[in-house]
């Protein structure tokens, strides 16, 4: 427990990177309903099934269309949620815009959200949507095998990132254009000059995303090791299991008892109350033997000739079957229950896969950002690039962009435009690819948000499993303290990456 506490606190610790300053379009479908859309196809409200709220929007298996029918007041990251029908449904959902709102316009993708079959439950998805001369959203859905439901639709303001890509967008056409025009020195050296900021401003964005992975991959991993959640899957958590336990200790021979001890010692010790977390395969490799074990401890044959006391041996005869259908009942129950904590599990082992790969990939992508720049991909260097001092951050930001103006001005000064044009693309070129990286950190909070949601839902009182009383009130127990935990840690990471 308290290492999830401490993946709160590593979020709660980090800086924040140029949040949106706020909402821009909300679309819940709710009280506005579908005020805010024009339909195509069959997309119903409806009141089942809402992520929040009392409502969300149907949409049958098939083709389907959303305009929005005003313009937004200006682009930015669309958040949504969409519910497959079942485990077998798939979707495909493209985000275009254009500057006007009718099926004829002029629309240009932005984005293509799929999902394929094999999972169920709302799940989030995050896309940049930046291109501010068009101001009107489209989702063309497509929906396979069963309807899929939309809620909590948002559109956030502009990040720093696609700030910074607009920006470079008009410096390289501008540099591009004044170059078929004339060769004014004194002109494009300005331009050279705002090329080599913008390009030195990328390490800033680059540094935050790396520093971002790096503490979500840390606390993961915190998460992974340990959890209020995997408690909840331990047999030993509950009095069915313990009194099982006891009974059985009760009917065997010593031999017996040592061996019913090894069978239980990777769900942690009775005495001490310590709980180990229980896998899938920790759980399989004990159920079935040790469902043979009790059949065969309360067997007549086996307390007979076991030494017992007649007391002893006549609880064995009059509780045997009782002792061993409520094992059989619990067991069922608990399978259940780790179930879903595998599913968790799963889930965030492939989120912090993910992560991981972003980060390697980002580190490599730093360490080409440098080398363009006439600097040394050296790890003293990339130090300087992720130091917290901001003094040290400002001075390799300033050499980057002292390098590109000098080396662009270079080739001007020459007379070689056909180098020149060659690095101002290759610069383009670098500066595009981070779009990649932003929709990589889309797709990782995405994940994340997904994740928070599915373990809420995990633990909400109307999953209990279990049938006897006792053990519904340790679930319960442990439910409300994850719960909290979950509450700090998903308000913990909206704040730092939302």
């Amino acid at each position: 427990m308290r290492r999830f506490m401490l993946f709160c606190g590593v979020i709660l610790a980090l800086p924040v990177l140029a949040r949106p300053a706020g909402t821009v379009f909300n679309s819940d479908f709710e009280q506005s309903g579908l005020s805010q859309w024009r339909t195509l196809g069959d997309c119903q409200l409806t009141s089942e099934q809402p992520r929040s709220g009392q409502g969300a929007l149907r949409c049958t298996s098939g083709s389907h269309t959303l305009f929005s029918r005003d313009a937004l007041g200006e682009q930015g990251l669309l958040e949504l949620w969409v519910l497959p029908e079942s485990e077998l449904t798939s979707y495909r959902i493209q985000v275009l815009v254009s500057d006007r709102s009718t099926l004829d316009s002029a629309w240009q993708p932005v984005a293509v959200i799929e999902h394929q079959s094999g999972s169920s439950g709302y799940k989030a998805h995050r896309v940049s949507v930046d291109d501010p001369g068009r101001k009107f959203l489209r989702l063309d859905i497509e929906a396979q095998h069963g309807f899929v439901q939309l809620d909590d639709l948002q559109i956030e303001r502009i990040l720093l990132a696609t700030a910074l890509t607009k920006n470079e967008q008009r410096i390289i056409s501008g540099i591009l254009d004044k170059l078929r025009r004339d060769q004014n020195i004194e002109l494009q050296a300005e331009s050279f000059r705002s090329l080599g900021s913008n390009y030195a401003a990328q390490l800033e964005v680059q540094r935050q995303y790396l520093e971002y992975a790096n503490a979500l991959h840390s606390g993961i991993s915190l998460v992974l090791a340990s959890s209020e959640r995997n408690k909840m899957s331990n047999p030993m958590a509950y009095a069915s299991f313990r009194n099982i336990i006891s009974d059985t200790k009760r009917v065997t021979s010593k031999i017996q008892q040592a061996r019913l001890n090894s069978m239980i010692k990777p769900f942690g010790d009775l005495v001490t109350a310590t709980l180990n977390v229980v896998s899938a395969g920790t759980y399989s490799a004990f159920a079935e033997p040790f469902k043979s074990f009790l059949a065969t401890s309360f067997d007549r044959s086996s307390y007979q000739n076991a030494g017992l006391s007649r007391a002893d041996r006549k609880f064995a005869e009059e509780h045997g079957l009782k002792i061993y259908q409520d094992a059989e009942r619990f067991l069922t129950e608990l399978e259940r229950e780790l179930q879903q904590v595998s599913q968790l599990d799963n889930e965030l082992s492939n989120i912090q896969r993910t992560i991981e790969s972003f980060r390697r990939d980002l580190e490599k992508h730093l360490r080409d950002t440098l080398l363009h720049a006439n600097i040394a991909s050296s790890k003293e260097n990339i130090s300087r690039v992720l130091s917290k001092d901001e003094k040290v951050r400002q001075s390799m930001s300033a050499a980057v962009s002292g390098n590109i103006s000098l080396k662009a001005g270079s080739y001007l000064n020459d007379g070689n435009n056909t180098e020149l044009i060659r690095f101002v693309l290759k610069t383009s070129e670098l500066l595009d690819s981070m779009q990649s990286y932003k929709d990589g950190f889309n797709q990782i909070t995405s994940q994340m948000l997904t994740y928070y949601e599915r373990f809420d839902r995990s633990v909400a009182p109307e999953q209990n499993p279990f049938t006897d009383k006792a053990d519904r009130e340790a679930w319960e127990n442990h439910a409300k303290k994850a719960r909290e935990y979950l509450k700090q840690s998903r308000e913990s990471f909206n704040k730092a990456y939302l």
